[in-house]
């Protein structure tokens, strides 16, 4: 089964898709390469409560879980 962060980085477009990811309290600021590959509903289903979308950057909020969940990340990439 696959780890939150996992269906996170699927929701995002793929780990090639994200150039930045970190936590930030309860939200994880990333910019994708591809916003148009962004899948919010995936993202919601992964557990995120909202997506935020500013062009490139996108935030993820997911709670208080938000910093670990981007190392998690991180260690993929």
């Amino acid at each position: 089964m696959a780890t939150k962060a996992e269906k996170i980085v699927a929701g995002l477009g793929g780990i090639e898709n994200i150039d930045e990811i970190e936590g930030c309290i309860t939200r994880l600021r990333t910019e994708v390469h591809d916003p148009g590959k962004v899948d919010e509903a995936a993202l919601k289903a992964a557990g995120a409560h909202g997506v935020v979308k500013m062009g490139n950057a996108i935030q993820v909020v997911i709670g208080t879980d938000a910093d670990p969940i981007a190392a998690d990340i991180e260690d993929m990439m």
